[in-house]
Order: structure tokens, then C-alpha cells, then sequence
């Protein structure tokens, strides 16, 4: 059989239904015929520029919230690197004629990565079908053309409006869960101490990741830990502070860090959700400058030493918290460092990467800290966050704690 050749541009430019290539920043770099003509803007009017810059979400209708959906279905492709299929969205367009007159539009978007050579996506195909006629009748100005379909239409958009609805509920929620269960940044006696919180794209602001900064009883002492419990939302904000809260309390009487974890893995055992829980907790004693700590199935905490060198404290490491049905003494390692350090604790979602050894996102973070290691705790915590989570967020949670020494 002859191979035919094929000029796919023309067939792009062809194609009947509308679709537009973006760029990760959410730059049109290209849109097809029928992309042009179902818009109602000319090809100049969109090619270079950001999509909600063309199309903005309507001021005088809140409930045409389909800029909203679509900018977070495109980050969750940029994060994810998988397709995202979108439920109808009502999301009206502003006459390019007459400026502040909107038309109700209703539309059916698809968005698929194109990984480049890399790996990342490099384009993202946002393919768009305008179902405004299956939405709402027109009286006196045509039909819908299958009754039933639109019927369907109809009740999966008012099934919509109420997830909307239930999602802003548990939304107000989640951040008054957050602001109860996590501490705020703080001083830590005369240390300064920055901390982070991302959760993951997509997802509610919380999640299973937690972090905490505790004085410790007798002498100059405090302990710091994080860590991560297994899913997002509020079911996992549930398991985490009742950790978090275990951890604290433990950390508080417990003669070391190994101690306070075997107390909170036989809690754990009892937890519903808990299954799987890491942590990582640190002893810090700032009068004979020496860092004691254990982990149970964490990523290593990072000690930044003044003149650059990093040291990973992977030498306490044990299963996760509810591993170990009986109780089994956890081990726990010491290590020195000299004033003006930087101690560095975080859960997995800075460093782990779908299709990446977690070894190369423990070599990228050793190296921010490296070229970073002169700037205050605040600075340094969002360099990091800015140079090792992805343009479009996480797939998995983030926490972290940034300690001058």
C-alpha cells in the first residue's frame, strides 16, 4: 500500500469542530476555522493572547462561573498531564461589536496535553462544542432539535449549579478547618521559622499534610515536625489534626522524637484513614547545637550547613506510622551544626514527580537550597516552593518549615 502523505496543518485548519492550541501559560498559539467562526473573533484577535483575556468571565452574571471551571481544568491538565473532560458550562461571551452586551452561551470543552520531548506539556488541545441550543429554548425563535437531549442537558446543568453550591459550602469549611488545625508562621524562641501550605491542584485548601513548631520542656530546646496523610479534603483534614494534635502532645513528654512516634503508631492503629500516615519530627537543642530525630516512613528532612554543604537525615528511618501492629521501638540519630544553619522539613509533594525517581526531586532541592542558602527563611521557603512545584500546582499536597538555626 502507498503511503499517502499528509499535510496535517491543513487537516487542523480543517476540521469541523472548534479546537484551539494553548500554550502552559494559557496563550492561544493557534485555533482552527471553525474555532474562528464558533468565537466570533478573528484569528489575529486571539493567536498570542492569554485565553481569559479574550474571554473574561461575564461581571453581571455570578452564575456563569465557566472561566472559573475551565482555568481550573486546565491546570489540573498541566499538573496531571492527563486528559480533562468538562461537564456543560455556561460561559457567556461579550459582543466583540457592542462592548459590555453578553450573549448567554453554554459549551462543551475537552482538554488534552501534548507532552514534549521532556515529558511536560507543551500544548494543550482545547477542543469546544456549543451546546446553547440544547440548553435553552427559544420561543418563537427555533426549536431545540431533540427534546429529550435537552432535557438531559438541563438536569445535568442544574446538577451542576448544585455542586457548585455544595463545593462553596464545604470550600468555607475547609478554610476554617485549615486556620484551627495548622499553626501560624512564628518565631521560635529567638529563631525565625518560615511555613508553607499548598494543596494540591484542584483540590480544597486542606488536605492530609500538616506541620507543627513545639517549646519543648527543659532547657533551650523545640521540636518541628511534618506530616502527610494519605488522600485530600476534608476526610483527610480529619485524620491530620487528630495526628497532629497526638504528635504534639507526645513531643511534649516524650524523652526523644523515636519515643513520640512509637506513641502516635500505636494511636494511629485506632484512627479510621490513618492507614499509611508518615511523619518526621526533629529535636532541635540549640544549647549543645545537635539535631536529634526519626522518621517513620518520611522524606528526609535537609540540614543546610553555613558554608553550603547539605546533609539529608536519612539515618532514623522506619515504616509508616500504623506499619507496625506491635510495638516496636523506632530508631532515632543525632546529628551536629553550628549556628546560622538551616533546617528544612517537607512532605513529598515538593519532590515527587509521576514518571521521576524521587532521588532527582531530593538533588533539585538540594540544589535551591544551595544557591539560595544567604536568604532569610521567608524568602528561602517561597524560592523553593517557586522553583520546585510545578507552574500549575501539585498533584499531590505540599508542606514545608524553613528554620534558621
Amino acid at each position: 500500500m502507498t503511503q499517502v502523505p499528509i499535510d496535517y496543518a491543513a487537516v487542523y485548519r480543517a476540521l469541523p469542530g472548534m479546537v484551539a492550541l494553548l500554550t502552559p501559560e494559557l496563550v492561544y498559539a493557534d485555533v482552527n476555522e471553525a474555532f474562528v467562526r464558533g468565537s466570533g473573533r478573528a484569528r489575529e484577535d486571539l493567536v498570542g493572547r492569554c485565553l481569559f483575556d479574550v474571554f473574561p468571565d461575564n461581571p453581571g452574571a455570578p452564575e456563569s462561573t465557566g472561566a472559573h471551571q475551565l482555568r481550573a481544568s486546565l491546570l489540573r491538565v498541566l499538573s496531571t498531564g492527563e486528559r480533562d473532560t468538562m461537564a456543560v458550562q455556561r460561559y457567556d461571551i461579550e459582543s466583540p461589536e457592542h462592548s459590555g452586551h453578553w450573549e448567554e452561551r453554554y459549551w462543551s470543552p475537552v482538554n488534552t496535553p501534548v507532552p514534549g520531548p521532556d515529558g511536560r506539556t507543551a500544548l494543550i488541545v482545547h477542543r469546544v462544542e456549543e451546546v446553547t441550543e440544547l440548553i435553552r429554548f427559544r420561543d418563537g425563535r427555533g426549536r431545540t432539535p431533540d427534546a429529550e437531549l435537552y432535557a438531559r442537558a438541563r438536569e445535568l446543568q442544574e446538577l451542576n449549579n448544585r455542586l457548585r453550591q455544595a463545593h462553596a459550602r464545604e470550600r468555607e469549611v475547609a478554610l476554617a478547618l485549615q486556620e484551627a488545625m495548622l499553626p501560624a508562621r512564628r518565631q521560635v524562641g529567638h529563631h525565625r521559622a518560615a511555613v508553607r501550605y499548598r494543596p494540591a491542584a484542584g483540590a480544597l485548601n486542606v488536605c492530609g499534610d500538616w506541620y507543627d513548631l513545639v517549646d519543648l520542656v527543659g532547657g533551650h530546646r523545640i521540636d518541628v515536625s511534618v506530616g502527610d496523610v494519605v488522600g485530600h479534603g476534608l476526610a483527610a483534614a480529619g485524620v491530620m489534626g487528630q495526628l497532629r494534635s497526638a504528635l504534639t502532645a507526645a513531643s511534649r513528654v516524650a524523652d526523644g522524637p523515636a519515643q513520640a512516634l512509637n506513641v502516635v503508631g500505636r494511636y494511629a492503629h485506632v484512627v479510621d484513614g490513618a492507614e499509611s500516615a508518615t511523619a518526621v519530627t526533629t529535636f532541635i537543642d540549640f544549647d549543645r547545637h545537635t539535631i536529634t530525630y526519626s522518621s517513620a516512613g518520611h522524606p528526609p528532612p535537609v540540614l543546610l550547613h553555613r558554608g553550603g554543604r547539605v546533609e539529608f537525615l536519612d539515618r532514623a528511618t522506619d515504616p509508616p506510622l500504623d506499619a507496625q501492629p506491635d510495638p516496636v521501638p523506632r530508631p532515632e540519630a543525632t546529628t551536629g551544626f553550628a549556628p546560622g544553619a538551616t533546617l528544612v522539613l517537607y512532605t513529598d509533594g515538593l519532590v515527587e514527580r509521576r514518571r521521576e525517581d524521587i532521588d532527582t526531586g531530593l538533588m533539585r532541592l538540594a540544589e535551591a537550597l544551595r544557591r539560595h542558602r544567604t536568604q532569610d527563611p521567608e524568602t528561602l521557603a517561597d524560592i523553593v516552593l517557586l522553583e520546585l512545584l510545578p507552574p500549575g500546582g501539585a498533584t499531590d499536597d505540599t508542606a514545608l518549615v524553613v528554620v534558621r538555626l
